[in-house]
């Protein structure tokens, strides 16, 4: 059957309304439930008037709370006449206390903490000047280099660092005064070979600097130094070092012999070169990295127990003076007392200048101001500070008429209740009236969507927007924008969260003290939260929602900072840690909607998305008992489901409402599977075998809906969910055993046949969905008993389904048009051609007897 035949058959029975079903639909009445049923009759009759009434009131209370108990009387108006003192008293001058307790505040020094980064930069910077000074003395090779108890110490440190003039002189010295001739000779005319080779030891020695100082001349970028070959020979007796290191070799070659002697001038002299290399470093050192630490030759004459004795004092020390910490600011002189204190008993004498003069290199202040405890200290300081106190006796002049009021002046008149008090009427019926205007926008707003909106849902909405202007009034800008705009966007439509989001952005600011930036940052948070809800299908999706709304603030906040250019000054750290509260505010407060979510669906009877999905899991017991107990209402359910998802979505319609709802629209057969065919399994009808009765059979079929609602009820389905339980079936007759009624009324006229006891109590549907789902559940089984029919046979049946209901005026309410209803037919047979697709006739096989 085409549109227009379809059509033509609406239109014919446009003003077809039978007297039996007026009386059927006359009976239905719908049964208030939930928070309507506390309503008085009176009260629910209204309950338009006073939801909005409580509106007003209770908005205009809360974001104009600052307009009530104003006083007349304010700091910098002039005084309307003159006021004295009614008696005395003794009143708190503020403005004193305030400023001895700012005073107190200024004076309190700030606590101070270790800087554990600082601190680590130190200790690094310590570690690796030690260990160019353990390379240093690397170089120079052990010292002492010879046993001690023969050549001492200081002699050691002499012969490896004397001049080259000194070492010449040493060894003519030895050579000279060598009782056997045998030891290093000097003169070059001696005809014996060793004594020639011995004699030119000294020649072949490298040259170095002397302890003395030697003249230096630059080759390339190392120093080197002038050989004294032409300097006169030094004389023992004016260099007590040299004579004693000439008396102490001779005494070892007086105890051993002059082999051994040789052997340790040959030591010693890879010992000097050695130590010439090491003095290179240590000069390359202190001109390549400042600050100059080993800038003495006291690193090269410690021993090797001495230096570790050095080191370990070095880390010791450092370790208690950065522990007790060093402060910004801190005199030099002070620092060098510390040290110096710190060292005396944990390094060498000889080591205490290197020591002093390596650590005073190091270290750094290391200390930093501790925020929190000073912020404390300078509170305990002002808390300290006792209030000013100021007598007044009776009479005394408080102010004279025409004199501008200050703030003495007003604390006085607030002491004696004289500030004249009283509520800023003006203004108060200037906000209730732009609440108003903003609650007839919403609800103009609201009518347009295609959400139909009830009173607890004005409620709901009403408690939600009240949250905003009353955490401000506790103080604190970080307000519930971000949960105002999830928990709306997700519960009813995103331009109905973003409404209320904008108009609160008008509203607040003339009464409520905050920021242009605090009230954009949070607005941009409850405008994307509100559109951007009701897109997501699971409680993951939300919360990364929240993330995103956290981000969305913070970053928007710290946007108009850097517009204004705050962030480029000196407060730039404030900004930051601004936008770091803001974003953590629009995070916890998203998480506190989130968590709030559950509950209020339950307590408001709401349907989101996310709870429709949840309820048509499978796995939800209710429906897993449809499945066992009743599986042929199952199939049935499930392709009823499947028409009227796919209708729903051709019109426009909630989907998962429509899916959710179809998938509970027969629970009420479980109350008697076997009393409806779909479950009997080709068994016998009990309707035919045990009943026999129409009447009795039609109770048991309208039971199912009765039961229906009751299991709905018992297991906290919401409403939205129970309304397709009677309006999937509306007032429709019961035509099987309303026939066979008639036909027994045939046969005894004493039997008397009331349509009504055949028909289902109702309501019909009363919404595009539940229409729907009627429709789809009317055509399901006559779909299902087509096999061979053609597209145009089956639409030309569903067409007739379809125009039976609207003639029986069953879609009244429903808000489908004829329109509709014939792309409805054409989308169910869409869906029972996808389910009754031919296949391919496979050739049979024929059995082989081989083998």
């Amino acid at each position: 059957m085409n549109k227009q035949r379809f059509s033509q058959y609406f239109d014919n029975s446009e003003h077809q309304k039978p007297e039996i079903a007026l009386r059927t639909m006359a009976k239905t009445v719908r049964t208030r439930r939930g928070i309507d049923a506390l309503y008085p009759g009176w009260l629910h009759s209204q309950r338009s008037s006073v939801v909005l009434a409580v509106a007003v009131l209770s908005l205009t209370g809360v974001i104009g709370h600052k307009l009530y108990n104003q006083p007349q009387l304010t700091v910098g108006t002039p005084a309307p006449e003159t006021i004295k003192a009614p008696y005395t008293a003794r009143i708190e001058d503020k403005g004193q206390t305030q400023a001895k307790r700012q005073a107190a505040s200024k004076g309190s020094i700030p606590v101070l903490m270790v800087d554990v980064q600082k601190t680590e930069i130190i200790n690094n910077n310590l570690h690796k000047l030690l260990e160019q000074g353990q390379k240093i003395r690397t170089v120079a090779g052990v010292f002492p280099f010879f046993d001690t108890t023969v050549v001492s110490i200081a002699t050691q440190h002499y012969l490896r660092s004397c001049s080259i003039a000194e070492w010449k002189t040493l060894l003519a010295s030895l050579g000279n005064n060598s009782p056997n001739q045998s030891s290093l000779l000097v003169n070059p005319n001696k005809s014996n070979p060793e004594n020639r080779h011995r004699s030119t030891i000294a020649e072949k020695l490298p040259l170095f600097p002397s302890s003395t100082g030697s003249p230096l001349v630059s080759s390339g970028n190392l120093p080197l130094f002038v050989s004294p070959g032409n300097q006169k020979p030094l004389n023992l007796a004016q260099n007590s070092e040299l004579a004693q290191a000439v008396a102490e070799l001779k005494a070892y070659r007086a105890t051993t012999s002059a082999k051994n002697l040789d052997s340790l001038i040959l030591q010693t002299s890879q010992v000097r070169q050695k130590y010439s290399q090491a003095r290179i470093q240590l000069l390359q050192q202190q001109l390549a990295s400042p600050p100059q630490v080993y800038t003495e030759t006291t690193l090269l004459q410690l021993s090797d127990e001495e230096w570790q004795q050095a080191q370990a004092g070095i880390r010791q020390s450092a370790d208690r003076i950065l522990a007790q910490g060093i402060s910004p600011g801190l005199p030099s002189s002070i620092l060098e007392n510390a040290v110096k204190l710190n060292i005396q008993e944990v390094v060498p004498k000889n080591a205490e200048p290197l020591v002093t003069n390596f650590l005073l290199a190091v270290l750094q202040p290391n200390l930093k101001t501790d925020e929190e405890q000073t912020k404390q200290q300078i509170q305990q300081a002002s808390d300290r500070v006792l209030p000013v106190i100021v007598k007044v006796e009776q009479g005394d002049l408080i102010v004279t008429k025409g004199e501008d009021i200050t703030q003495w002046h007003f604390d006085v008149l607030e002491h004696y209740q004289l500030i004249r008090r009283e509520n800023n009427w003006r203004e108060l019926m200037k906000l209730a009236s732009m609440i108003t205007a903003a609650i007839g926008i919403f609800v103009v707003v609201g009518k347009k969507i295609k959400y139909k909106l009830r009173q607890r849902d004005y409620l709901l909405v009403l408690l939600l927007t009240l949250t905003t202007p009353a955490v401000i009034a506790l103080g604190l800008p970080y307000t519930t924008w971000s949960g105002v705009g999830l928990l709306l966007g997700s519960f009813y439509a995103p331009i109905l969260g973003a409404t209320v989001v904008v108009l609160l952005l008008l509203i607040l600011p003339m009464t409520v003290e905050i920021s242009i930036i605090s009230l954009l940052a949070g607005g941009a948070a409850g405008i994307l939260g509100s559109t951007m809800a009701q897109k997501l299908r699971s409680r993951e999706e939300l919360a990364l929602l929240g993330v995103a709304i956290a981000l969305t603030q913070g970053g928007m906040y710290l946007i108009m900072k850097l517009l204004i250019g705050a962030v480029f000054g000196a407060g730039w750290y404030g900004v930051l840690q601004g936008a770091g509260l803001f974003a953590l505010s629009g995070l916890a407060w998203s998480i506190v909607a989130l968590g709030l979510s559950p509950y209020l669906e339950k307590v408001f009877d709401l349907v989101t998305p996310i709870r429709l999905a949840e309820l048509a899991n499978p796995n939800r017991p209710l429906l897993k008992r449809l499945a066992t107990e009743t599986p042929g209402t199952f199939q049935h359910t499930l392709l009823v489901a499947t028409l009227a998802e796919a209708a729903a979505k051709k019109l426009g319609c909630n989907v998962e409402l429509v899916r959710a709802g179809t998938l509970y629209h027969d629970i009420g057969k479980m109350h008697d599977p076997l009393g409806f065919i779909e479950n009997q399994m080709g068994g016998p009808n009990k309707h035919e075998t045990e009943i026999q009765d129409p009447w009795k059979s039609a109770a048991i079929i309208k039971k199912h809906v009765s039961e229906g609602l009751v299991m709905a009820q018992r297991h906290l389905l919401p409403t939205a969910i129970q309304a397709f339980i009677p309006e999937h079936q509306g007032t429709i007759l019961i035509a099987y055993f309303y026939h066979q009624a008639l036909e027994m009324s045939r046969e005894d006229p004493s039997l008397i046949v009331d349509e009504a006891d055949f028909r289902y109590d109702g309501p019909i549907p009363q919404s595009r969905e539940t229409g729907i789902v009627m429709l789809a559940d009317s055509c399901e089984a006559a779909l299902r008993s087509l096999k061979d029919a053609t597209p145009e046979q089956a639409l030309t049946m569903l067409n007739n389904v379809l125009r039976a209901k609207w003639q029986d005026n069953q879609m009244v309410d429903s808000g489908l048009t004829r329109q509709e209803m014939s792309e409805i037919s054409r989308i169910f047979v869409d869906v029972w051609q996808q389910f009754h697709h031919k296949r391919i006739a496979y050739p049979k096989l024929k059995v082989s007897n081989n083998g």
